[in-house]
This record gives structure tokens, sequence and C-alpha cells, in this order.
């Protein structure tokens, strides 16, 4: 296996899961039927030199998990309300992906730095102005993760986001992919997208605050532009992290990232872990990690 860490994300009523080779979206139809579809994931984006280079790749693997993640989720909603599969045009996915990036960079980082614009006046210090703006945009991020997980929609997707990496977690440990099994397993993994998004908002306000405080459109363009940068290296914290686990330091690094983990992971009951491990195996069997028969 390498270096190649294996993961997906929760979607509707499923799961999908990414390999070297292929990915694979397992879903539960109102019949109760596990519904599967996988593809191998090839060409140039997938085999670019720049996938191997730290800090970009970064940037790389973000597109492709909003992309294929947004392929996977709209498959997902066909699935689960036993609709006939629609082919997604890539202009659709594209827009789709633009639209909850700009969402996500207008809510959790030119809000917060509106709101803390009002504050200014009161506040003498750059470093203070700027640990105010974290602090609300830690809090937005807590609150809204929250406030979502309270519809009873979101709780079924953050159940089978548990799913998932209890399923990782067994795979990594070399358990068996049985339900009874995959289920001993932990709801936190340090390779979430949730702690990501953690490193993101405390990353930032280092950055932010190394600019001091210059007009408010500058300040604006400024968290704009330099989202992309701040997710690069809050990747490479995150791989590191997941290659040295076993470290105290990383394991205390680590632990908040986790502990938000609560908010967006859900216990799962048997018939989840089943259609996690349904996503897992082809991807597995893909990449010659396990037979046919596993």
């Amino acid at each position: 296996m390498g270096d190649f860490h294996y993961g997906g994300q929760a979607v509707i009523e499923g799961v999908m899961m990414r390999g070297r080779k292929s990915m694979a979206v397992a879903v539960r139809d109102p019949s109760g039927e596990i519904v599967l579809h996988s593809e191998p994931l090839k060409g140039g984006f997938y085999d670019s030199v720049w996938r191997r280079i730290p800090f970009v790749r970064g940037l790389l693997i973000l597109a492709d998990t909003l992309i294929l993640g947004t392929r996977t989720l709209m498959y997902s909603a066909n699935v689960a309300l036993s609709e006939e599969e629609v082919e997604f045009s890539t202009p659709m996915i594209v827009a789709t992906v633009v639209l909850s990036l700009g969402f996500g960079i207008g809510l959790f980082f030119v809000v917060p730095l509106l709101l803390v614009g009002f504050l200014d006046r009161y506040v003498a210090s750059d470093v203070v102005s700027s640990l105010l703006e974290g602090l609300i945009r830690l809090s937005i991020l807590v609150l809204y993760l929250g406030l979502i997980g309270l519809m009873p929609d979101i709780k079924r997707v953050f159940a089978y986001h548990g799913a998932e990496h209890k399923t990782i977690h067994a795979f990594e440990h070399g358990a068996p992919l049985k339900a009874k099994e995959v289920a001993t397993h932990g709801t936190a993994h340090s390779r979430c997208g949730t702690s990501f998004l953690l490193v993101v908002v405390l990353l930032s306000v280092v950055v932010f605050a190394s600019l001091g405080r210059p007009p408010m459109l500058l300040r604006i363009i400024s968290r704009v532009l330099l989202v992309p940068v701040i997710a690069g290296i809050s990747y490479e914290f995150i791989r590191f992290a997941a290659d040295h686990s076993d470290n105290a330091l990383v394991k205390l690094l680590i632990m908040p990232g986790m502990a938000l983990q609560r908010l967006t992971t859900r216990e799962p009951d048997e018939p989840m872990l089943e259609v996690a491990i349904a996503a897992l195996k082809p991807v597995l069997v893909a990449d010659e990690v396990l037979d046919g028969e596993g």
C-alpha cells in the first residue's frame, strides 16, 4: 500500500470510498438493497506530477474530493429516492462545487471579518483583532455543525460518516471486514475532513495576524486569496499527523479535531456498517489488496 491512505465520505444513505485505482459508492435503496457503483480513477488529473508536490497536492486532492464527492452525493440522492439514475453534466457539477465553495468562503472567512470590523474601533491591537476574528470563525463553524446535526436526514448522514471511519479503522488494523468486527472500532479518525476544517480555522489566525489590519476591502481580498494557501498547509499537517499518529505530541495536537468530530459523526447501526464495507471492498480488490472473494 505504501503511503496511500484509503478514505471516503458519507453520502445520502450510503458511503463513498476511494482507492488508488478506483472509487466505489454503496447506497441502500428504499427496498433495503445495497446498490453499488464503482468506476476507475484515470486520466491526467490522477497521474499528474503535481499530485506528488507538497503543498500543491493538497489543493488538487481537495478539488478531486469536492468534485467526486458532489457526483457521488447526487448519485446517492437518486438511489435513495428510487429515481432513475441521472447522468450529471460536468458544468452542473462544477457549478455546484463553485457555489459550495463560495458559500463556505463567505460564511467562514468573510462574515467573521465583517463582524470583527464592527469591533475594531474598540480594539487597539492587530493581534487581538485577529484573535477575535478567529474566535468568531471557530464559533460559526461549531454552531453550523451543531445546528445541521439536529436535522434528521443529516443525523443519518453523520451516522454513515461514523460507519466510514469505523470501516477504515478496521481495515488499517487488519481486522476482518465484517459488520460485528468493524463495529468495535471508533468513529473518530485523524484524517477526517472535520479535523481538516478545524486546522484551516486555527491556521488562519496565524496567517491573517501577520497581515495586520489594512483597509477592509484589502482584508476581504486577502482572506479569499489566501484560502488555497491555508488549505494546502492544512492538508500537509493532516497528512503528517496521519503518518505519525503514534507520536505523543501528534496525538496531543490532533485531539481538538478528534473531539470536534463528535458533531459530525454518530454511532452507526449494523446495516450502515454493511454499506460502508460494501463500498470499501471493491476499491481494495481493484488495488489487489483484497482478492475477489474477500
